[in-house]
Formats: C-alpha cells, sequence, structure tokens
C-alpha cells in the first residue's frame, strides 16, 4: 500500500471474491454463475451492437429499461439499470445512507453491504441471525434505519416471504428497505410489486445467475419514480456510461428470450433438489434453499476440510472462514453432471 492512499481508509476491508481460476482444470462451484450459457437468440440480437462501438452507449438505456420494464410489470420511470447489482447497491449507500441515516443488515448475508457501508463512511449494524439461519422480522420492525436484506439470503439460501418483507416496510415508512433478489429466479417470490405501494421500497435483482450473464456486469433496481431519479443523479455524477452497449443488447436479447430463462431455471432447481437429497443421504444437513446453491454441513468433516479435499479432486466449493458458518460450504447448482460428480468425489472422500 503506497504512501498516499488516504487514512480514511485504514479500516476498510475489502470484499474477497470467489476463486476465479483461468486454469479451466475445475468443476467450478463456488460463485453461483450459471452452467448454461447465453442462448443463441440473445447473441444473434446483440451482434448489432458490436458494429457501434465507437459510439458511446445510450446513458440512459432506454430501449433496455423497456423492456425490463416489461417484463416486471412496471413502468420505465421505476426501473434503472446499472453495471451489475452491486452497482445499484453501492449507489443506495452513496445516496440514501450517512451518520444521521445508519445501515442495518444482517450479520452473515452478503458480505459487499458491509464494505459499502465502509467505503461509504456510512455507520452501520449488523443483527444476528437465528440460530436456524432464518432472519427474524420482528427484528426489522420500527428500526428507524435503512435497511439491506438479500432475499433470498446469501450464503444461507433461505428465503422470507413477501408478506415478511412487507411488514419490515410497512414499519419502517421514513427509511429507505433494500431487498436484494438475486437469486429470486430459483424459488423465492419478488416484492417487486410492492413498490407501486411503498415510496420507501427499492429492489435489486442482477442478470448475473438467471440469465447467464456474469461475465457481462448488468443489474437493475426498481423502485418509485422519486428513488429511482435519487440514484439517476448518483449515475450521473459517478459514471453516466455504466452500462456498456454490448451488454445493453445482451440483456435486451435475454428478456426477448424468456423462454430459455424460465426452462434453465427449472433445471438448476431440479439439479438443486437432487443434488440436496444425495447429499442429505451422506448425512449432511442442508439448509432450505431458494437459490442456485445449497448451504450444507457434515459432522463426519469439517467445512475447510471438505473444501481443500474437493479442491484436490478439481472441484470448486466456497468455504467462509466466519465462526457461525465455518462448519459449511457454499455448492453452486451446476449441470447434472457436474452435480453427479460431486457427489462421486464426496462419497471418494468419506471412503
Amino acid at each position: 500500500m503506497s504512501k498516499f492512499f488516504s487514512k480514511k481508509f485504514d479500516g476498510l476491508v475489502p470484499y474477497v471474491a470467489g476463486e476465479q481460476p483461468k486454469d479451466n482444470k475445475y468443476i467450478k462451484l463456488n460463485t453461483n454463475e450459471s452452467p448454461f450459457s447465453l442462448s443463441e437468440n440473445a447473441i444473434e440480437f446483440a451482434k448489432s451492437a458490436l458494429l457501434k462501438t465507437n459510439l458511446y452507449p445510450d446513458p440512459d438505456c432506454r430501449d433496455l429499461h423497456k423492456e425490463i420494464a416489461s417484463m416486471l410489470g412496471i413502468s420505465p420511470d421505476e426501473v434503472m439499470a446499472t453495471n451489475g447489482s452491486d452497482e445499484i447497491l453501492n449507489f443506495a449507500f452513496m445516496a440514501f445512507c450517512d451518520k444521521e441515516n445508519p445501515a442495518v443488515f444482517p450479520n452473515i448475508t452478503y458480505g459487499f453491504y458491509k464494505v459499502f457501508a465502509q467505503i461509504n463512511g456510512v455507520p452501520y449494524k449488523e443483527i444476528p441471525l437465528k440460530d436456524d439461519f432464518t432472519i427474524d422480522v420482528n427484528d426489522y420492525i420500527g428500526i428507524n434505519k435503512n435497511i439491506f436484506i438479500a432475499n433470498p439470503n446469501a450464503p444461507t439460501g433461505i428465503a422470507l416471504s413477501v408478506l415478511e418483507i412487507e411488514k419490515i416496510v410497512a414499519s419502517n415508512p421514513d427509511n429507505l428497505v433494500v431487498i436484494d433478489e438475486a437469486y429470486v429466479d430459483f424459488g423465492g417470490e419478488s416484492c417487486v410489486p410492492l413498490i407501486k405501494k411503498y415510496d420507501n421500497l427499492l429492489v435489486t435483482q442482477t442478470f448475473s445467475k438467471s440469465r447467464s450473464m456474469a461475465g457481462a456486469r448488468l443489474g437493475f433496481g426498481a423502485a418509485c419514480p422519486a428513488l429511482i431519479a435519487d440514484l439517476i443523479n448518483i449515475k450521473y455524477s459517478t459514471n453516466p456510461y455504466n452500462v456498456n452497449s454490448i451488454t445493453a443488447a445482451l440483456g435486451i436479447g435475454v428478456l426477448k428470450d424468456e423462454e430459455t430463462t424460465q426452462k434453465n431455471c427449472s433445471e438448476i432447481m431440479k439439479n438443486r433438489e437432487y443434488t440436496a437429497s444425495e447429499l442429505k443421504k451422506l448425512g449432511f444437513y442442508v439448509t432450505n434453499s431458494s437459490t442456485n446453491f445449497l448451504f450444507a454441513k457434515s459432522d463426519k468433516i469439517g467445512g475447510q476440510k471438505l473444501y481443500e479435499e474437493l479442491k484436490k479432486r478439481g472441484i470448486l466449493v466456497r468455504h467462509f472462514s466466519t465462526k457461525e458458518i465455518a462448519d459449511y460450504n457454499r455448492i453452486t447448482i451446476g449441470s447434472k453432471d457436474q452435480m453427479g460428480a460431486l457427489i462421486k468425489t464426496i462419497k471418494e472422500i468419506f471412503g
């Protein structure tokens, strides 16, 4: 670190991304990517954008916003596209949180919330999950702070119902509630319809998981027009061209091919149930996942040890060193063949 790095970042702990090996020798079940490539329909739609990369993209993302809004059943002025959902989450911390308006989020959740709070100088509080890793809705009722909840939560995979989310939103009318729905397409229930009823709700989603666009970086937020206008002000004050033209075109192409997305999600959910069943036969405890991953532990082997043994054999899963979840591993759901290889390898490890 150089002598020029600002002292205000002395306590900053960066987000640790999952391993991205370049030698392709691993079965990657560690970063919740889709096992499916983009459909040919989506790729064909985006090809014309390659011929226009000499021009700046549309900073207002008008065509993309129309497609997203149509998919969600809302208006284009209730949507803002961003460079992955991480960007709109950061924008929310920038726009709505400060010393007078601190943030709260679960103590076991997406690791970027804490980083966004730290880098933006926002005071924050982490609220413990219950012993079964579920969020206690009562902890967030009338808390009078800005609330960030991943639903379904990560890395636990457990979802709250829309009714439970609405209780939280309704009880905090003077504060923002952000619901991060990165995994909602795998069995969760979206809160987007509630933005018509509540002006303090921001729902974020991503194209990285269910729509096979992790490498293209596309996400969005849905909220009432006033909240979206605030976020647009932040965007235009940081990076007006945050969504490049090729990514925007791919996003439109994917949305025009919703049948493929739904087919892929169904396949992943089927593979998830198969994998959970097989892991339970081997004595694993598996949380009730509504995502494209499983959160599992075994009394036969520690979480760190299982991660290491799988890696030796060419399979990557995600292990977290946090004390409360150190016995667990997060396992991305891939193809049926990949999940079969995982189960076979675990059986070999168990002898």
